[in-house]
Parts: C-alpha cells; sequence; structure tokens
C-alpha cells in the first residue's frame, strides 16, 4: 500500500511535537528515527497524539494484564485486523514477555495451549467479529482473570484494533533499516 501520510520529516519536529510523545517516550527517544514510523507519522496532529499516547502507554505499562497476557491479546487483535505492521513490531517484545515461537504460532494459529492463552484468543475473535463478548468467553475469562483484568482485556484488544485501524488507512510502511 502506498502510504497515505508520511512521517513527519525531522526539520518539522519542535517542542509540541515532542511534548505529544512524552507519555510514551523519553525525550532522548523523541525524534523520528527513534519514535518509528508509527508515532512518526501520528505526530503530524500532534494535540491527537498527545491526548492517546497516555492511553496507549496505559496498556503497554500501566495494566493490570501481565505482559505476556497483554501480548497474547494484541497480536490477535493487531491480526485479525490484518496489520502485518503491528503484528511484526511486536514479535519481539512478545518474546521479551515470555512467549515461545509455537505459542505465536498458536496464537496466528488461534490455537492456544493454555486454558487462559485460549480465553484470550477468543475474547480478540469475538470482540473482533461482533463488538462484545459472549457471556460463555466471559465466564471462561473470569476463571483466570480478575474483573479489572478482563476490563483491561476489553480495553486492550479494542485499543490495538484501533491502532491497527489507523496505521492501515495511513499506510504506515516498515522503517528504512
Amino acid at each position: 500500500m502506498t502510504p497515505r501520510l508520511q512521517p513527519l520529516p525531522a526539520p518539522e519536529w519542535d517542542a509540541t511535537v515532542r511534548a505529544a510523545l512524552g507519555s510514551l517516550l523519553p525525550p532522548e527517544r523523541a525524534n523520528p528515527r527513534d519514535a518509528g514510523n508509527v508515532l512518526a507519522t501520528m505526530v503530524r496532529h500532534p494535540a491527537l497524539t498527545g491526548a492517546y499516547l497516555p492511553f496507549n502507554a496505559y496498556l503497554l505499562n500501566g495494566s493490570t494484564l501481565s505482559p505476556r497476557i497483554r501480548e497474547i491479546a494484541l497480536l490477535r487483535a493487531v491480526l485479525r485486523a490484518d496489520c502485518e505492521y503491528l503484528w511484526a513490531h511486536h514479535l519481539p517484545i512478545a518474546r521479551r514477555a515470555g512467549l515461545t515461537d509455537s505459542e505465536i504460532d498458536a496464537i496466528r494459529g488461534g490455537t492456544p495451549a493454555t486454558a487462559a492463552d485460549a480465553a484470550v484468543a477468543r475474547a480478540a475473535d469475538e470482540l473482533v467479529d461482533t463488538r462484545t463478548v459472549s457471556a460463555a468467553v466471559w465466564q471462561d475469562l473470569g476463571c483466570h482473570f480478575t474483573d479489572d483484568q478482563r476490563m483491561d482485556l476489553v480495553f486492550t484488544i479494542g485499543g490495538y484494533c484501533l491502532l491497527a485501524m489507523a496505521v492501515n488507512a495511513f499506510g504506515v510502511e516498515e522503517e528504512n533499516t
């Protein structure tokens, strides 16, 4: 896909742009190279970026979900949202969170081995397909997670579907390495 929006060029990065990234990136990473193409594209609209990123930072760093469960949820969500960019960018994060390559393959195939992992994948699938979670899946999630965790799970899946939609709609391309 041809990009519809290009990352903001380095000469246009000013204090407003850097401030918009402050909730997610430390100041030394608030530059076009270290921010990556998603954030470098989003900062074309600093007010929106500044409003959105604290939510995303919560999903990544403040949620009640373990990093491993978060990555299962978001990988399944971005896979179902057809966002190869986010899938590829989260593979190393998922591995650092403890997921093995075989577990990642099972997430891709919709067949995670443990009951908790399978419930997370089913929740992601239902949210993508129907925009809700069935009573059976909600109850199954309750066997493994607290109410706060189930709420964070729904917002993680929804939040990453939203980000996947933006990445796909903007035509964000992989970084040149």
